[in-house]
């Protein structure tokens, strides 16, 4: 049951972790060419580096999704937040690529339950026809994050150098688990049985592949992959390097890619209850944002209004995943909800660790363009992929 004074400010206060997840992860996308030249990595160098922070990222969705089941969303978030400042020193701190790739593997592995701490406490405390709504809001404000990471850091980057942006990080992560210690009372949820670690975390794995979810894990192999890599990483190089615009210009660029994925979520949710047709809205979410990076990329010679559109227009249409997320909540029962969130979740973040690495080889061989069309290429097969099992479903 939620605790007494409402929902709105627990869940609030646990989805800081997220916006700290937002920022941090969408940081190299204006700090790319400083963090390249400071730690002396190449395109394809960075891109491998920051990968790690999605592998971390899903690695740990096992153990995240156990321990807000067993010790409940208060205390995994206190415990990933501690982490994740940590990782933020870190990567301050980083005189080479060897300890960047270690902040970002601490980085990764701390922001893993910042999304699911506040779903899986919404879980609990609403019915499922209201979770759709809870989601989305969650995704909204924890989306804000992304707008940290545009203009502003831009300007601070510009200012300070990309090590002042993770310092400012460190302190957003404090500023959150002070937050969840004062606000956040749920208990942890009353265990049923006594399976051991080992067990609950096999059933994740066992939630991930079961029929219900298996298309649903298809379509999230490409769907924050495609967020991660075009906000987080080629968005700004392609805006500097194919439009020749200043740090500052691209930064507005990808604010505004930003402001469109916070507004989307509950946009999204809205839809999905109205129209009701969660597998239209998914996969055409996937087929419709590859046509649009094909459109950026055949645009090359157009003026930058052309591709503020475009990074407008995905940033819309891919921030679906509050009906993915309602998908999965809906089949399980309420004390499987963290597991089955997480489950959904590494799907999301084991495609970002696969993609992000194989975008940054094809940006070695064809520049920025070819990257973002391994990303357009990935959204094809993995719309196509969840259609087809849904199909057999």
């Amino acid at each position: 049951m939620p605790q007494k004074g409402g929902l709105a400010v627990p869940i609030l206060a646990l989805a800081l972790g997220h916006v700290l997840s937002n920022a941090v992860r969408t940081l190299p996308a204006l700090a790319a060419d400083r963090m390249q030249a400071s730690l002396g990595l190449s395109p394809e160098g960075l891109a491998a580096v920051t990968g790690t922070f999605s592998l971390a990222f899903a690695l740990a969705l096992v153990p995240v999704g156990v321990g807000l089941d067993r010790l409940g969303a208060r205390r995994t978030a206190l415990i990933l937040l501690a982490v994740a400042g940590l990782g933020a020193v870190l990567a301050a701190l980083a005189p080479g690529a060897g300890t960047m790739l270690l902040a970002q593997a601490v980085l990764g592995a701390g922001c893993a339950g910042m999304l699911m701490a506040p779903m899986t406490y919404a879980a609990r405390a609403v019915p499922p026809s209201r979770f759709g709504l809870w989601s989305g809001i969650i995704l909204t404000f924890g989306n804000t994050g992304m707008l940290l990471s545009g203009s502003p850091l831009a300007w601070l980057v510009d200012w300070q150098g990309w090590r002042a942006g993770y310092w400012a990080m460190a302190g957003f992560a404090l500023l959150a688990l002070l937050a969840v210690a004062l606000v956040v009372r749920q208990p942890p949820p009353a265990r049923r049985d006594r399976t051991s670690l080992w067990q609950d975390a096999r059933e994740v794995l066992a939630i991930a592949a079961s029929p219900a979810l298996r298309p649903l894990m298809v379509f999230g192999a490409a769907s924050f992959a495609t967020i991660i890599g075009l906000r987080g990483l080629w968005g700004g190089p392609w805006l500097m390097e194919a439009k020749g615009l200043t740090r500052i210009e691209a930064g507005h660029i990808l604010t505004a890619c930003a402001l469109a994925m916070t507004l989307a979520p509950v946009f999204c949710g809205w839809v999905e209850r109205r129209l009701g047709r969660p597998t239209l809205m998914l996969a055409g979410s996937h087929l419709a944002v590859a046509g649009l990076i094909l459109a950026l990329l055949a645009g090359r010679g157009l003026p930058p209004g052309w591709d503020a559109a475009i990074f407008v227009l995905i940033g819309l249409l891919v921030s679906v995943q509050p009906v993915a997320f309602g998908q999965a909540r809906a089949a399980v029962p309420p004390e499987r909800a963290g597991r089955a969130l997480s489950a959904l979740n590494i799907a999301f973040f084991a495609g970002a660790a696969a993609l992000q690495p194989i975008s940054g080889l094809a940006a070695s061989r064809g520049g920025v363009g070819a990257a973002l069309a391994s990303l357009a290429v990935a959204l094809i097969a993995s719309g196509t992929g969840f259609l087809l099992l849904r199909r057999r479903a």
